[in-house]
């Protein structure tokens, strides 16, 4: 009632408090702030004129194809309401479906990302990052830097897989290439190298062999293909190959990137996808650990793979299965001292048939890494008990009612997992 005066005015001061109406007014529908306004968000309001825009304001948000979406919010806009807008400007499923989710870069420059909160706001991430960045720097304000959203798959369902929009698939297949180049994926070297070729084909189109035979287009189309190399072929094949192995790998991808002429960038997406389904654990997000505890075996690196149906435990070097916790055999999980802990009912492990006794699984991990597997585990448990009720109208979750029995209390940690009862919030930032 206060800003009726000047909601009629057509002075400057009139339409700055219809802005500031506005504002109050989702305020009131979403709630408080939990930061003051960020650098950003105040030269936005100086320099932009916020009364001519409903949402005032804009960042890039990138994905793994190395392309981004600009994304319009205002001070109240939730990360749920900023994923749905992003959904829809890039024709995807909501979050629930598709498994994507926001993270953002690490504000003092470490090589960390963090999964965003639905029900955080984007401007009290936006000042949190930018406080932080300031604090590594000394109280100085860091004008070279500022952070960076990424969208990426984090849940993956294998039954949502019909729905997927053509989006969607062509970012799978690039983060599944991460994985691949970095070696979490498991391809020998001729099944890498036609992954590489498909990707290639995606990205730049036909491989057109010059046939001029001058320097310039020579070394144009290798400079192509080292690209294509280092961006989508394992490092781990590369870092021994020898400089005449390294020339004939380039010769066989661009006989094999130039059997692919005429292929649209779907197909190559959707044969890439194929493929890669194959693999039991594709989509599984990969933490290296090592055990601590006897079952398997102490001081054996390994892969904690975390997916659908549970967590499975890796050999480190050969990516082969050791053994598969369900997550109905969970008893309780989270971080217990320094490490992570699996406390499990019964296993299915390799070449056994017969259950096991409830175990107390330790494993050595990063701090950081802990806490990121302890709530995806949590996330992937809630999504499939919400499912499940959605389907069958149930009121309580059959499968959140298992709690240690063994287990003292004083073992346990700040890291623990978050109640088994209720739903689970994502990693927030910071």
């Amino acid at each position: 009632k206060g800003f009726t005066y000047f909601s009629s005015s057509r002075t400057e001061v009139g339409k700055y408090a219809i802005y500031c109406q506005r504002s109050l007014e989702r305020t009131q529908q979403k709630g408080k702030r939990q930061a003051r306004p960020s650098r950003m968000e105040i030269l936005s309001i100086l320099l932009r004129n916020p009364y001519h825009h409903s949402l005032p304001f804009s960042v890039p948000v990138h994905f793994l194809n190395n392309t981004y979406q600009v994304v319009s919010f205002d001070a109240s806009t939730t990360v749920d309401e900023f994923q749905s807008r992003l959904n829809q400007d890039m024709r995807m499923r909501k979050t629930g479906l598709s498994g994507f989710s926001l993270y953002t870069d690490d504000p003092t420059g470490r090589e960390l990302e963090y999964c965003l909160s639905g029900s955080l706001k984007i401007c009290d991430i936006l000042s949190k990052w930018e406080q932080a960045s300031k604090e590594q720097h000394s109280g100085k304000s860091e004008n070279t830097r500022t952070i960076r959203l990424t969208y990426k798959n984090r849940l993956y369902f294998s039954h949502q897989m019909r729905g997927e929009s053509e989006r969607e698939r062509l970012l799978l297949a690039y983060q599944t290439n991460e994985a691949i180049v970095a070696g979490h994926f498991p391809v020998n070297k001729e099944l890498a190298l036609e992954m590489a070729a498909l990707l290639a084909q995606v990205e730049f189109g036909d491989f057109e062999r010059s046939i001029i035979a001058s320097g310039s287009a020579q070394s144009k189309s290798n400079q192509t293909l080292k690209q294509v190399l280092d961006r989508f072929y394992p490092k781990h094949y590369r870092r021994t190959s020898s400089e005449e192995q390294q020339r004939q790998l380039m010769q066989r991808l661009s006989a094999r990137w130039t059997s692919l002429k005429g292929r649209s960038s779907p197909e190559c997406v959707r044969i890439y996808l194929t493929v890669a389904r194959k693999w039991p654990f594709f989509a599984a997000k990969l933490f290296q650990a090592e055990t601590t505890t006897p079952s398997p075996e102490s001081g054996l690196s390994v892969w904690l793979a975390v997916h659908e149906d549970g967590i499975s435990v890796l050999e480190h070097k050969s990516i082969k299965l050791l053994v598969t916790h369900p997550y109905k055999n969970l008893m309780t999980f989270g971080g217990c001292k320094e490490d992570f802990m699996l406390m499990v009912g019964h296993s299915i492990a390799m070449n056994s048939s017969k259950d096991k006794p409830a175990e107390k699984h330790l494993f050595a991990m990063d701090t950081f890494r802990i806490r990121e597997i302890t709530l995806l585990i949590s996330s992937y448990i809630n999504s499939a008990h919400q499912q499940k009720a959605a389907a069958h109208h149930l009121s309580a979750p059959a499968l959140m009612a298992a709690q240690p029995v063994s287990l003292k209390s004083k073992e346990l940690r700040s890291k623990s997992p978050p109640a088994l009862g209720r739903p689970s919030k994502a990693p927030t930032l910071l």
